[in-house]
């Protein structure tokens, strides 16, 4: 596969990231991606400082190919782990929930590549004010949290295409080659992958977690807890409660009394299937089989080369 715009920034055979996921995505999965050619992330968004760094350490020695961490800039302790990625000389750093203006310079001042999530956009237009060197779109098929707008992946990407002319990663029910080929069609660069690589053998989530989420249907996620954070979520007991409190116009604080503390942990992390928060992607509908994180890169690529040949000689 020829070079672009993100595997040259990112120095990497294959445009293809893996989203930083809490409580999925360890070392162990983000060098496992590296390893085979795309980019993995470490989530900062469910460490300890102190774990981070030890994420981080064992991380450089799985892999000697560039890997990155994702920050959620709304995390509690945002300035420890801004110095620990500085100090452990991270090369690149995705940011999401947050003003990307707020670290952007501070991050790039010290060498490190910036990448923004956004849901809309005007989030893109203010990520190329704060001059962050690449944009992730990321549309509410999404697992995890998601933009209010739930504007869909495909129009939010050509939207993305024509507000700036960053460097453009499509994110949101990206599973497949043939989705990624699509997300090319629409102006993107590159592709994060979220739930697929959630569901891998690598990943850090629940046994238990992974065996319930490739066994859903179609409809099965749903978007809930807006007043909060929009988040996507398996239907289970914890979601009809929230929707039963939803349905009824419950406020923002009685909803994160029933959230409380460690409830994505709960679900993702210790597989509690019935009162965990089991957040996951759409797309997990369409997965079957827990593989290896390579696995998924090399059938990424194989579908995507298939795809974009079938349709090379396609014309009306």
């Amino acid at each position: 596969m020829p070079a672009n715009r993100i595997t040259s920034l990112f120095r990497i055979k294959y445009p293809i990231i893996q989203g930083g996921m809490v409580w999925c995505s360890g070392w162990r999965l983000a060098s496992a991606v590296s390893n085979a050619g795309g980019l993995g992330l470490i989530g900062a968004g469910s460490m300890h400082p102190e774990t981070l760094r030890e994420h981080i350490g064992k991380c450089k020695n799985a892999t000697d190919k560039p890997f990155g961490v994702n920050i959620p800039l709304m995390y509690p302790e945002i300035e420890k782990i801004i110095e620990i990625v500085i100090d452990e000389k991270v090369p690149i750093v995705f940011t999401s929930a947050g003003n990307p203006k707020t670290w952007t310079a501070k991050l790039k001042s010290e060498g490190i590549i910036v990448a923004h999530v956004v849901s809309s956009s005007l989030f893109a237009r203010k990520c190329a004010e704060a001059g962050v060197d690449a944009v992730v779109a990321e549309g509410f098929e999404a697992g995890g949290h998601n933009g209010r707008e739930e504007t869909t992946t495909m129009t939010l990407v050509p939207q993305v295409r024509s507000a700036v002319d960053l460097p453009l990663i499509a994110a949101g029910g990206i599973g497949s080659g043939a989705a990624m080929a699509a997300a090319f069609a629409l102006g993107a660069e590159g592709v994060q992958v979220g739930t697929r690589f959630a569901l891998t053998v690598e990943s850090s989530a629940s046994e238990a977690f992974k065996q319930k989420c490739i066994s859903i249907s179609e409809g099965d996620t749903m978007l809930a807890l807006k007043k909060i954070a929009p988040t996507r979520l398996i239907r289970n007991e914890f979601y009809e409660k929230v929707k039963e409190m939803e349905d009824r116009g419950a406020s923002k604080e009685e909803l994160q009394t029933l959230l409380g503390h460690g409830r994505a942990k709960k679900g993702i992390f210790e597989g509690d299937l019935d009162e965990g928060e089991l957040e996951i992607g759409q797309i997990a509908s369409s997965i079957r089989q827990i593989v290896p994180a390579a696995q998924v890169v090399s059938e990424m690529i194989e579908d995507f080369n298939r795809t974009v040949e079938r349709l090379k000689n396609l014309s009306f």
